[in-house]
């Protein structure tokens, strides 16, 4: 099985094992200092029922930590989901996107290790194994019914954070149709005025306004007509 922690907003994971008998337990772990801290503090200390239930109870308490391991990581990306869908809406930039692909892989790992988790505690909650004693499995009904609530869970995030790649698609291509809009007006505008320009600026020789003294001015005037009353025209429009 495999926990899960969230340091720096990185989700890593962690290789545990369990070997289990009738009137023993054997785990292997990755790191030091992890969630079954307070199972061995209450060991030691002699507390709750885990010295008097049996190696199966305390299989059930350690699987049961690694489950509640990831309802604490599972809140966590949550929190950051939510920070992030409040970003993209009022500044989507190519590092929410980035971020969102981040927590896109990150739930990928989280389902590819609690997918097994749920298969093996499944097993031992139908009682086919000899080790677990009658009274463990209502416990392991339990935990069993968490490890569901984290796949709906995780299943919840992905759906959202495709949700949130869409808005960004979605903002993205608002935004490049009102510049496209924009630069459309502004080469529109300047169609008649090059059309102008054109004209005069052909040099034939019999054009009667070339000698004439307010020949320029009055050119000048007439496109300057020409762009504001198309401005105009495109306010009343509400094209822009």
């Amino acid at each position: 099985m495999e926990t899960h922690q969230e340091k720096e907003e990185v989700t890593n994971a962690e290789q545990i094992s369990l070997i289990n008998g009738s009137n023993f337990i054997i785990s292997f772990q990755e790191k030091e200092g992890d969630i079954f801290n307070p199972i061995r503090e209450r060991l030691r200390s002699g507390k709750g029922r885990i010295r008097k239930m049996g190696a199966d109870y305390l299989t059930y308490s350690l699987v049961d930590s690694v489950v509640d391991n990831y309802f604490i990581t599972l809140e966590k990306l949550g929190e950051k989901i939510e920070f992030l869908e409040e970003e993209l809406v009022e500044n989507p930039t190519t590092e929410i996107l980035q971020e969102i692909h981040h927590l896109k892989r990150g739930l990928i790992i989280l389902r590819k290790s609690i997918w097994p988790l749920r298969e093996l505690i499944n097993t031992l909650e139908r009682g086919e194994s000899s080790l677990v004693k009658e009274t463990t499995l209502l416990y392991l009904r339990d935990v069993y019914d968490h490890t569901i609530q984290v796949i709906d869970t995780v299943e919840t995030f992905r759906d959202m954070l495709s949700g949130m790649l869409d808005i960004y698609l979605s903002i993205i291509s608002n935004r490049m149709n009102e510049v496209m809009k924009v630069l459309t007006i502004i080469a529109t505008i300047f169609i008649p005025l090059t059309l102008v320009a054109g004209i005069y600026g052909m040099n034939f020789k019999y054009m009667p306004e070339l000698e004439w003294r307010w020949a320029y001015p009055l050119v000048i005037l007439v496109m300057v007509v020409i762009g504001v009353f198309m401005l105009i025209y495109f306010r009343r429009k509400r094209w822009l």
